[in-house]
């Protein structure tokens, strides 16, 4: 990612601040929509599951110039994750709902440029988690 794509995400993110929870419902929404079979995946109060989605893509864009600072706490993330029967590409899944999600919430200013900032984002936070989920898979396996 560039100075510019991390700019305007976290622009993004900013004015989405306010509408966290919405944010978040709607990110569950489509996925769920995208993929039912992700569903019993979660157990948890959905807003309280939601309050840390948002949390853990605040403390992301945050360190997006610099991931390795939060790459630990990404990467415990993911290995949890893999407990709980989240597979790789469950990511693609993610990816496509959080993007709806962000248009959605949005609307006009989701910008093909903002859209591809936040891709570039979320690839650069799932290619941390996938790499140590896959890990982790090696080692259960």
């Amino acid at each position: 990612m560039d100075r510019a794509q991390i700019a305007i995400v976290r622009a993004s993110f900013t004015r989405l601040g306010p509408g966290a929870a919405a944010l978040a419902a709607r990110f569950y929404g489509r996925l769920f929509e995208l993929d039912p079979s992700l569903c019993p995946l979660f157990h948890s109060d959905m807003a309280r599951q939601g309050l840390k989605l948002m949390t853990t893509l605040q403390l992301a864009i945050g360190a997006l110039d610099d991931i390795d600072r939060v790459a630990p706490a990404l990467q415990h993330l993911a290995r949890t994750h893999v407990g709980y029967g989240v597979r790789d590409e469950h990511y693609a899944t993610v990816g496509a709902a959080l993007l709806d999600a962000l248009a959605d919430a949005e609307g006009a200013a989701f910008t093909p440029e903002l859209r591809a900032a936040w891709a570039a984002a979320y690839g650069l936070i799932s290619g941390v988690m996938r790499e140590a989920a896959a890990g982790a898979s090696r080692v259960a396996a």
